[in-house]
């Protein structure tokens, strides 16, 4: 069975649909985007998240290219060029939309025609799952026979395909699940979509990492990262670092998936980490959770360095946290 997740932004005749995480999955709503700019505020007011948002920007700039068809190509690409740019900075912390915009891009440019950013998209969508798969089954080789998994917020492709792999391997999972602060992505997204994959799973809090770490009873620290450096550090979802830590005294080895390196992050300094609005710890799901007198501080991703990370998958294979080079050995800059 396909999970809801990993077709949840969907290109129609009238705009971008994007499942609504926000309410998923006690609410299944499909919000139409029906420009660019209404794509890029749905990521802003994270509608869609995991893998969700680089789906929606290829689609984004889709709608962008529709509304430049006709006029003279250098105009039209300079407009598209800036709408790329104001969906990147959507999550500026995840270089993934980086790469959603400039495979559109690429397209537009090699045929000096703007309607080729449909086909730059489906290339991009079709690319992408691709790298996930070959991701997850590389993550899979590493997992036990019997394997039980601490995650924190890991959703999408990254994590169905892995799951995939491993019971197409024969081997039979067991997860836990943080519940991810303040959005819950871990207990709506991640254990939802693990269920609907036949799986095993437990949610806990986020407090409770270190102790079930310690508990022996986990085989492996596995998340997504949302941007890993040349030198190793990993940038994803706030939280990951403290696990990271407790994982690593613990001896249990912690595995990062991202489709490559950034090339473009020599090291942890360059990578912007985004800072959401503190009033949003104050609730849950729109309830508020702490007296309005406090004040709240969200920063949305930490950095993990190099020395408790076991090793990066990625799709062309496993590579150690400093010997990430050799991922682009044999290709120019």
């Amino acid at each position: 069975m396909q999970p809801v997740l990993a077709d949840s932004v969907r290109l129609t005749d009238d705009g971008v649909l994007i499942l609504d995480r926000r309410e998923f999955p006690f609410e299944r709503n499909w919000l139409l985007c029906r420009t660019a700019e209404d794509v890029a505020r749905a990521i802003e007011d994270m509608v869609t998240q995991s893998s969700g948002p680089y789906f929606a920007v290829l689609y984004g700039m889709v709608l962008k290219a529709r509304t430049l068809e006709g006029k003279p190509f250098a105009d039209a690409r300079a407009e598209l060029a800036r709408t790329a740019a104001e969906l990147e900075n959507t999550r500026r912390t995840n270089n993934a939309l980086r790469k959603a915009t400039e495979i559109v891009l690429e397209h537009v440019d090699a045929a000096k025609d703007i309607t080729q950013a449909l086909k730059g998209a489906e290339e991009g969508d079709r690319r992408y799952r691709a790298k996930s798969q070959a991701l997850g089954e590389h993550t899979a080789n590493l997992l036990p026979q019997h394997a039980s998994v601490l995650t924190h917020c890991w959703a999408d492709l990254y994590l169905t395909e892995t799951v995939r792999a491993a019971q197409n391997q024969g081997k039979q999972l067991r997860f836990f699940c943080t519940e991810t602060r303040p959005y819950l992505q871990g207990a709506r997204l991640t254990a939802e979509t693990l269920i609907e994959m036949g799986v095993d799973t437990t949610l806990i809090t986020d407090g409770m990492g270190a102790a079930v770490l310690q508990s022996g009873e986990v085989d492996a620290l596995v998340t997504a990262a949302d941007r890993v450096t040349m030198d190793g550090h990993v940038v994803n979802k706030v939280g990951t670092l403290g696990l990271a830590v407790a994982a690593h005294a613990f001896g249990v080895p912690f595995h990062a998936l991202v489709q490559a390196p950034d090339r473009q992050a020599p090291t942890a300094r360059d990578v912007p980490i985004e800072h959401r609005d503190g009033s949003e710890v104050l609730h849950v799901r729109g309830r508020p959770s702490a007296t309005p007198r406090v004040k709240g501080l969200y920063p949305a991703f930490d950095v993990t360095p190099p020395r408790f990370v076991t090793d990066v998958v990625t799709d062309k294979g496993v590579y150690g946290a400093g010997e990430l080079d050799k991922y682009y050995e044999g290709e120019q800059r």
